[in-house]
């Protein structure tokens, strides 16, 4: 495996079981609901169950995600790797995505997002039960423009978790990675990808990532 990142500074160019190094983010337990933030379900109520680990995308780290990303992602391809809530994913979709696949591997947390997706009639969002890393190794070369990696911050996914999602992303695409600890240059140039967008918000680093 490879050696964990080294903390870097915020970029000036400028959210499941599994594992990532770094120090644990600390767990919303029965932490009640968020709201998707805009787009056509703006304000729906999204429950979170207690699970240990589960600790949805802050609501100010979301928002600053898809002001990057742009209010409008029509015809968008996204993949949410390591769903839970669906927070990330169905905001997405929210926005326009025209096919949005939710990957979690917690059973009950997967009908809960196959019973979300009923109740907001959302056609264009999949849900699937498996591994997320497992999941982005299937998907065709440059088949999606958003990949969403969110996995447990007490493991080690997160390098296994860019590898697959590299080869996934279209040319010109975006990789949302949430992690406890900054990614450097280095560390990114391995997987090809480079750092378009950085955020610091409380144990959150989030980095919005383009292909070199």
């Amino acid at each position: 495996m490879s050696p964990a990142p080294r903390k870097a500074g915020p970029s000036a160019r400028g959210a499941g079981s599994g594992s990532g190094a770094g120090p644990r983010k600390p767990a919303h337990q029965g932490a009640g609901e968020v709201r998707i933030i805009g787009g056509v379900w703006k304000r729906t109520r999204l429950p979170v169950p207690s699970r240990p680990g589960l600790r949805p995308t802050p609501d100010r780290v979301r928002e600053t995600l898809f002001n990057w990303l742009g209010q409008d992602l029509s015809g968008w391809r996204c993949i949410d790797a390591f769903a839970g809530t669906g927070a990330l994913g169905l905001e997405a979709a929210s926005r326009g995505a025209a096919d949005v696949l939710l990957v979690e591997s917690d059973a009950g947390l997967a009908d809960q997002l196959r019973q979300a997706c009923t109740k907001l009639g959302a056609s264009a969002v999949r849900v699937q039960r498996g591994d997320g890393t497992s999941v982005l190794r299937q998907q065709p070369a440059g088949a999606a423009h958003l990949v969403l990696l969110d996995p447990p911050f007490d493991g080690q996914l997160f390098e296994p978790a860019l590898a697959a999602a590299a080869p996934a992303l279209a040319a010109d695409g975006f990789i949302y990675l949430e992690a406890p600890q900054a990614w450097d240059e280095a560390a990114l140039a391995a997987h090809g990808l480079v750092l378009y967008r950085h955020l610091k918000a409380g144990a959150v680093h989030a980095h919005l990532l383009r292909r070199a």
